[in-house]
C-alpha cells in the first residue's frame, strides 16, 4: 500500500513535470502525429530524462532555453524490443494507452524512478 507521503510526492512530481513539459507539448504532439501518419507505430512514447539514454530519436537536448529535460521519441515496439515492456504485457499496455489524438504518452526517468504518464496535449493555464 502506498504511503501518504509517496502519494503527495507523486502528485507534486506530476504537477512539476507537467509544467516543465508544457513548452514541449506542441512538438510532442506533432511528433506523435508523424509517427502514426508514417505508420511507424500506433503507440508513440516520449522518453524524458535529465540524463542521456539510448532510446528512440532525440528531439530536445536539455540545457539553456531547452530546459531540464532531454526528450526522445520512441515507440511501444522499441520498448518491447529493449525489454522495458515484456512482450507478454504489451497487450495490457495497449489497453491502458490513451487516445494519442488527446494525450501524449510520457516515460519519465528521474530520481523518483521510471514512470509512464499520459499528459493532455492541450494543458490549461
Amino acid at each position: 500500500m502506498m504511503k501518504q507521503e509517496d502519494e503527495i510526492s507523486n502528485v507534486e512530481y506530476f504537477l512539476t513535470l507537467r509544467e516543465e513539459i508544457k513548452p514541449y507539448l506542441d512538438l510532442l504532439g506533432k511528433a506523435s502525429d508523424k509517427v502514426r501518419e508514417e505508420k511507424v507505430s500506433k503507440y508513440p512514447i516520449f522518453v524524458i530524462s535529465q540524463e542521456e539514454v539510448s532510446m528512440g530519436i532525440k528531439l530536445v537536448k536539455k540545457g539553456g532555453r531547452s530546459g531540464n529535460w532531454n526528450v526522445f521519441a520512441s515507440t511501444l515496439e522499441e520498448f518491447v524490443a529493449k525489454k522495458l515492456v515484456h512482450k507478454n504485457r504489451a497487450q495490457n499496455f495497449i489497453q491502458t494507452y490513451k487516445d494519442p489524438d488527446t494525450f501524449i504518452c510520457i516515460f519519465s526517468l528521474s530520481e523518483l524512478g521510471a514512470k509512464f504518464l499520459f499528459l493532455p496535449r492541450q494543458l490549461q493555464g
